[in-house]
């Protein structure tokens, strides 16, 4: 290679076949190559010692310490519903007519949208 890679644990130089912790057998890539393992069911970072298993130490905070419910469902985002007759679409937010107090989705805010019976005002400003 005519680039060198310098090692970011060790600090040896090495060609790009071998500069992989474990290409070299890196005697200080637990300086660097670590990481944390997740839960599965409560999406927390669970900590691991230096020479214990993760997949152990995972799952005995599955035993004891996981704060996951599965009683509780996850809540749905998009609940509002539009109002107009045959649209079945939700949004996350409400999106209320000024005029009839309608929820309607994005395509169907406008009161010429919906046909809007609300209020005797004019439908347009223009």
């Amino acid at each position: 290679d005519f680039l060198p890679l310098k090692c970011d644990a060790c600090e040896d130089i090495f060609c790009k076949d071998h500069i992989r912790y474990d290409d070299h057998e890196c005697g200080s890539a637990y300086k660097k190559n670590v990481q944390v393992p997740v839960c599965p069911l409560c999406n927390a970072p669970v900590p691991v010692q230096r020479g214990e298993i993760p997949d152990v130490v995972v799952g005995a905070h599955m035993d004891k310490d996981c704060n996951y419910n599965p009683t509780e469902q996850k809540q749905r985002i998009f609940t509002n519903k539009c109002l107009k007759p045959g649209c079945k679409r939700k949004e996350m937010m409400k999106v209320v007519c000024e005029q009839c107090a309608g929820n309607f989705c994005i395509k169907h805010r406008h009161p010429l949208d919906h046909d809007c019976r609300g209020s005797s005002r004019p439908t347009s400003k223009a």
